[in-house]
């Protein structure tokens, strides 16, 4: 059979470095591994590809193979993927194809992640609050169902810790394959106990050895002041219990608040709107109203139209968080009567007589009326 060049085969120049090399067999062993790819052909490649690195990833084969090429393992006229002698080649595919699925396959990587202590997940739990519950802050009581480290084994699973005989603690089983492209080791995570290196004289009754058991949970969370639709409230170490012992998540609170009738809030700062009756902003009054915590006496000025804006300095949301506090806003609302008696009428009649030379609408009106 015509060979292919080594350097060809990995898709590499003939002065790549030892790491250009591994990298590219790597990408290639990937694609074409039997396991993965099951189109025609692809084992070949495999074999082809293994063969070329097996050659170019040792120094003096390497050398050999640049100044004879093919014919430096010709074995006297042996041909094909077999006329390479490598019965001392010893490639390791765990080192290849660990990452390949995340640890799918039960390398060391994967055994690793098994055996270390891993931090359980986070809880989220929405809660609906009141307009005031946000403003003051207050303290509620969350009902949830987690689970948490088992109280008899401490999450471990078991008791009387000893090492794995079957896999010596490693978490996996070592097995040696000679194919006619040489020997290769396979690692696969250990059945006895299940990649953790670890078993128990003892499997915990109370949680069946996993560690950890269900629990419906009350939990009285302090809610700050200040909070805001849509924030988030992180209660440390009260999420799900981690694998092996680890630390337990934690639970996050999401919050939903229910508008008010009369406040309108911004962030920290409040918003009232405020109705006035057309005498009073036409002469300006005295006018009492009601704050987050008091009722304080406003005054209305003269002339005053709708939409006017009033600011009350530091009357807003006291926030927790930022040790800030808005103001508050009143926005000024001239309510017209519906309904007149003559007596009235007679006098806004009178009104509509007075001199408003300097005001907008007789400004207007001369502007309607221009010629």
């Amino acid at each position: 059979m015509n060979k292919r060049d080594y350097y060809e085969v990995l898709g590499v120049a003939k002065n790549a470095t030892d790491d250009e090399i591994k990298s590219a067999f790597r990408k290639l062993a990937k694609k074409y591994h039997p396991d993965i790819n099951k189109e025609p052909g692809a084992e070949e490649k495999f074999k082809e590809v293994q063969e070329a690195y097996a050659v170019l990833s040792d120094a003096n084969k390497r050398k050999q193979y640049d100044q004879f090429g093919h014919a430096a393992f010709d074995n006297n006229g042996a041909s094909g993927f077999g006329g390479f002698d490598f019965s001392g080649v010893d490639i390791d595919l765990e080192d290849i194809l660990g990452n390949m699925f995340g640890g799918g396959f039960g390398f060391s990587g994967s055994t690793r992640r098994r055996n270390a202590r891993t931090r359980g997940d986070d809880v989220l739990y929405h809660m609906n609050l009141t307009f005031e519950e946000a403003v003051f802050g207050t303290s509620k009581e969350v009902k949830i169902a987690t689970n948490i480290p088992c109280p008899d084994c401490d999450g471990l699973g078991g008791h009387e810790e000893e090492t794995c005989d079957a896999c010596h603690g490693s978490g996996t089983i070592t097995t040696e394959q000679r194919t006619i492209l040489g020997s290769f080791l396979s690692k696969t995570t250990c059945t006895k106990c299940g990649g953790s290196g670890k078993t128990f004289k003892r499997r915990c009754q109370t949680c069946n050895g996993r560690g950890k058991v269900k629990k419906n949970q009350t939990i009285t969370v302090k809610i700050p002041s200040g909070i805001d639709d849509g924030m988030r409230l992180r209660v440390p170490g009260k999420g799900e219990a981690g694998d092996n012992g680890g630390a337990r998540g934690d639970l996050y609170l999401e919050f939903s608040i229910q508008s008010h009738e009369f406040f309108k809030r911004d962030g920290d700062d409040i918003y009232l709107t405020v109705p006035i009756t057309i005498t009073d902003a036409v002469l300006g009054c005295k006018k009492d109203i009601r704050t987050l915590d008091s009722i304080i006496t406003l005054n209305v000025k003269p002339g005053t139209n709708t939409n006017d804006k009033q600011r009350i300095k530091g009357k807003g949301i006291k926030n927790a968080n930022t040790l800030r506090t808005g103001d508050m806003y009143i926005i000024f609302e001239v309510v017209l009567p519906d309904r007149l008696s003559r007596e009235q009428k007679n006098l806004f009649e009178k009104l509509s007589t007075t001199n408003l030379e300097n005001q907008t609408y007789t400004k207007f009106t001369k502007f309607v009326n221009k010629k």
